[in-house]
C-alpha cells in the first residue's frame, strides 16, 4: 500500500471506534463504578462494533485497556478499585481494525475534582493541542517535546520523560519514539505519511516515575496527580490529520478554541463542533490561528462534552 491516504483510510476506521469507545463509557464514569467494570464495557463495545482490542494479551497484559487513576501516570490495570468522587482517570483504549491500530486516551472527572486537578488536565490537553497544531511535513521531532515542555513548565507543571508516543498503523509500537520534552530544531524530520501517536503525560508535581511489582503500573515518585491525552497523527505535506476524533470532539471556549467558533459562524453556546469521519485537518490556516474542519455543524451537550467541559475549564 504504496498511496499514504489509504493507509490514513484504514486509520481513521480504527480511531474513530476507539475515539467512540470513550464517548461511549462517559456516561458511566461516576461514583461507584469498578476499573473491571469499564475494561469490561469497552471490550464489548469494540468487539460489538468489529473491532478487536489491542492491549488483551499484549505482552502478557490481561485486561483490554488502561485505566490509570491519580497518580498512576500510565498502564494502570483495571481492577476491582471503584472510582470516588474527586478522582480523575485516564482511559486508553487502542482498537485494531482490518489490521489497524487506532489509539486514543482521554481524562476524566468524577464528580467534582479540585481546581488544581483541572488545571493540571486542562494544560495536559493543551500541550497535546499545541504539538499537533505545528505539525507537517520537515517538522522535527524534536519541535514537538520543546512545544510541550514550554507549554507544561510555564504552567508549574512536569512533563514525564520515561514513556514517549509512538510510530503506529499495521503494528501498535514502532519507529519514530515521540519525546514530550526536548529542543527544538532537533532530532529526525517529518515526513509525510508518517503516522504516529502524541500522548503527553503531565505530573502535578516531580516528573520522576517508578513502575509497581506488577510490571505495568507507572506512577509518580511523589504520589502527586499525573494526567495524559493521547491523539493519533498522520503527517500531510502542508498539515496533519486526527486520525482518532469521533463524531463527537469537544473544543471547549478558551483563547485557544474560540477561533473554531468565529471561523465557521457557530453559536459559541454550543460549545462542541461535529466532525465527520474524515477527522480533523490542521491546515496552512493554523498560521492564523485556526483549526480548519472538513466540515462542522453545532451538537447539543452530550455526555463527552460534559466531562470535558469539566475537566477542562478551569473558570
Amino acid at each position: 500500500m504504496n498511496n499514504y491516504s489509504e493507509k490514513f483510510e484504514k486509520m481513521r476506521v480504527a480511531g474513530k471506534l476507539a475515539a467512540q469507545c470513550l464517548d461511549m463509557i462517559t456516561d458511566h464514569i461516576k461514583p461507584g463504578i469498578t476499573t473491571d467494570k469499564i475494561d469490561k464495557l469497552c471490550y464489548e463495545y469494540i468487539k460489538d462494533n468489529g473491532g478487536y482490542s489491542a492491549p488483551l494479551n499484549y505482552r502478557g497484559f490481561e485486561k483490554s485497556l488502561c485505566t490509570s487513576l491519580n497518580h498512576v501516570i500510565c498502564h494502570g490495570i483495571p481492577s476491582e478499585r471503584e472510582l470516588e468522587d474527586n478522582d480523575i482517570l485516564n482511559i486508553d483504549v487502542t482498537a485494531i481494525v482490518d489490521g489497524y491500530y487506532g489509539d486514543t486516551s482521554r481524562m476524566f472527572s468524577v464528580g467534582e475534582i479540585s481546581v488544581k486537578a483541572k488545571k493540571l488536565v486542562k494544560t495536559t490537553y493543551e500541550s497535546m493541542m499545541s504539538a499537533i497544531k505545528i505539525l507537517k511535513e520537515g517538522v522535527q521531532l524534536g519541535d514537538i517535546g520543546s512545544t510541550i515542555q514550554r507549554h507544561v513548565e510555564a504552567k508549574g507543571f512536569s512533563v514525564v520523560q520515561d514513556f514517549c508516543g509512538h510510530g503506529i498503523g499495521e503494528s501498535y509500537h514502532k519507529e519514530p519514539n515521540i519525546l514530550h520534552y526536548g529542543e527544538k530544531g532537533t532530532g529526525e524530520k517529518i515526513k509525510t505519511g508518517m503516522i504516529f501517536t502524541i500522548e503527553p503525560m503531565i505530573n502535578l508535581g516531580n516528573y520522576e516515575t517508578k513502575t509497581l511489582k506488577d510490571g505495568w503500573t507507572a506512577v509518580t515518585k511523589d504520589k502527586s496527580l499525573s494526567a495524559q491525552f493521547e491523539h493519533t497523527i498522520g503527517v500531510t505535506k502542508d498539515s496533519c490529520e486526527i486520525h482518532d476524533f469521533a463524531l463527537t470532539e469537544t473544543m471547549v471556549v478558551n483563547p485557544v478554541y474560540t477561533h473554531v467558533f468565529s471561523h465557521f459562524k457557530l453559536d459559541i453556546t454550543a460549545l462542541i463542533c461535529r466532525v465527520e469521519p474524515v477527522g480533523l485537518r490542521i491546515s496552512d490556516s493554523e498560521q492564523r490561528g485556526w483549526f480548519t474542519l472538513s466540515r462542522a455543524v453545532t451538537l447539543g451537550l452530550p455526555a463527552p462534552v460534559l466531562n470535558m467541559l469539566n475537566t477542562l475549564n478551569t473558570s
